[in-house]
């Protein structure tokens, strides 16, 4: 399967080129995961670096750009495809050398590409 789509925003997710979503909260399907740290969009592989806070122990987390379901700017809140614990167990993110490493984004654009609600994203 490709995960080629798991890096850009579906159409219908509210995104707008420019956009800043720093600050952001983020909601997976049962819960608030975080809120967005960063945003890297001036790359093919654009993404969100997630920041769980005490949720996960002060882990962040990197959440590829395709999960995105939706985004509310009034809220400001960003809605993702995945669970709590589908994010929790994704590839571990540890330093911001990794968002730069094929081989990490890689295994976290599979990981996303194959959950049951992120298979739904082309590309």
């Amino acid at each position: 399967m490709s995960t080629g789509g798991i890096w850009s925003y579906p159409p219908g997710s509210g995104h707008q080129e420019g956009q800043a979503l720093t600050g952001f909260a983020v909601e997976a399907t049962d819960g608030v995961i975080g809120h967005v740290d960063r945003q890297a969009d001036d790359t093919p592989l654009r993404h969100l670096i997630v920041d769980t806070g005490a949720w996960v122990f002060g882990r962040s987390l990197v959440i590829p750009a395709g999960t995105v379901t939706g985004i509310d700017l009034e809220t400001r809140t960003i809605t993702v495809a995945c669970t709590r614990a589908e994010a929790k167990a994704a590839p571990r993110f540890r330093t911001d050398r990794e968002t730069l490493d094929p081989e990490y984004l890689s295994a976290v654009g599979a990981y996303y590409a194959a959950l049951p609600h992120g298979s739904g994203a082309s590309g």
